[in-house]
């Protein structure tokens, strides 16, 4: 059994970002990705497909021919775009800053995507903003749990009237001091 790469080696690069984005929550075949991303040429797009489905980020759902060729449906794998706390603490500190520089990158490209649109219910649909919390560890995965189980119904593709969003989060000490004992 092959030991599977550091998931932040293999999703923080900004096609696989936008591969991973692409794919969602729903199931897309490679003729739907290529079309999603007409500025990545065909080799690369495959290239980096062939990378996801290597590392399990993303898992081919079905195959089936299409004039002679084999045309693959993908969904996210069982390792998920998400690089784990125990794999945050194996980075050193370029490569975790780098990381979420590539981060930062692609959803700012996001952002200009969207905007660039001209869609007049962009702000509709439109947040940001940051707010300071004082927790514990445990405060923060207590957090992180009900997060979980508050978005579970809106990461499906369905209902009338609903739109697909980016919702990204970060979270980031802000000051050096210790916690208190």
């Amino acid at each position: 059994m092959r030991n599977p790469s550091p998931i932040a080696d293999v999703v923080m690069h900004p096609v696989r970002l936008r591969i991973i984005q692409q794919v969602g929550t729903r199931e897309i075949t490679t003729a739907s990705l290529r079309s999603a991303l007409p500025d990545v040429a065909q080799a690369t797009l495959y290239r980096h497909i062939a990378a996801l489905v290597d590392a399990d980020v993303l898992t081919v759902v079905d195959e089936r021919r299409v004039r002679g060729a084999v045309e693959r449906t993908f969904a996210l794998g069982e390792r998920m775009a998400h690089v784990d706390h125990a794999e945050l603490l194996e980075m050193g500190t370029r490569e975790l800053q780098q990381a979420f520089l590539t981060f930062l990158a692609h959803l700012g490209e996001s952002f200009d995507r969207a905007s660039a649109a001209d869609d007049p219910r962009f702000r509709d649909f439109l947040g940001f903003g940051e707010t300071t919390l004082h927790v514990t560890t445990d405060d923060l995965a207590a957090i992180q749990t009900g997060l979980g189980e508050l978005l579970a119904p809106y990461l499906v593709a369905s209902g009338e009237g609903r739109r697909a969003v980016t919702l990204a989060t970060a979270v980031i000490p802000t000051d050096g001091a210790a916690p208190a004992a």
